[in-house]
């Protein structure tokens, strides 16, 4: 319990850390979509499941370092844990959300509202692309969920499998996303 109380006091300690970190790099940049898209892809090619992915390529607009930013995502890879629900894609970009629209205060009605309709627009507009968010539906399978077992990533798991793409999009979504706000 030590540890578990430990943990609780050091995230409330960067927490308005993180608030302004993430406010003042949604002010200063400007990113290039499709260069996101590429590097996502490249996460995923390397081997990282696709919520680590997208995560791992918007990491410079979050305080964590990259090791953190893999473990956070790594539970939410082939649609939660391969139980094939909200595609990991997804996860990932709200993840992102997370540090674009920061809602950590329970009562703070106004940043909740915004958080809720940032998800809201990069699931939706993820949605319009690829006709759905849930990972079995994007890929066509009819079982709930899989063997937690990982796919070998071999060249038949690539050829077989679109989420090289849809990490892409994703990333590309998101990217879009910090340049509309940045406009705003």
């Amino acid at each position: 319990t030590f540890f578990f109380f430990f943990k609780i006091c050091k995230i409330w300690q960067i927490h308005d850390e993180i608030v302004n970190f993430a406010q003042q790099n949604i002010n200063a940049m400007k990113v290039n979509p499709q260069e996101r898209a590429e590097r996502a892809r490249q996460y995923f090619l390397e081997g990282y499941n696709c919520a680590q992915a997208v995560f791992l390529t918007y990491q410079d607009f979050t305080p964590l370092d990259h090791t953190t930013v893999a473990t956070i995502a790594a539970p939410f890879g082939g649609g939660m844990g391969r139980l094939r629900e909200v595609c990991g894609t997804v996860s990932g970009m709200l993840m992102v959300a997370s540090y674009l629209r920061p809602n950590s205060q329970p009562n703070d009605a106004p940043n909740k509202k915004a958080c809720y309709q940032t998800v809201q627009s990069l699931a939706e507009a993820f949605r319009r692309e690829n006709g759905s968010i849930v990972c079995r539906e994007l890929l066509g399978l009819t079982v709930q969920k899989e063997d937690p077992t990982p796919s070998p990533r071999t060249e038949e798991y690539y050829r077989r499998r679109p989420c090289a793409e849809y990490v892409a999009i994703a990333a590309r979504i998101v990217g879009e996303k910090i340049n509309e706000m940045e406009e705003e």
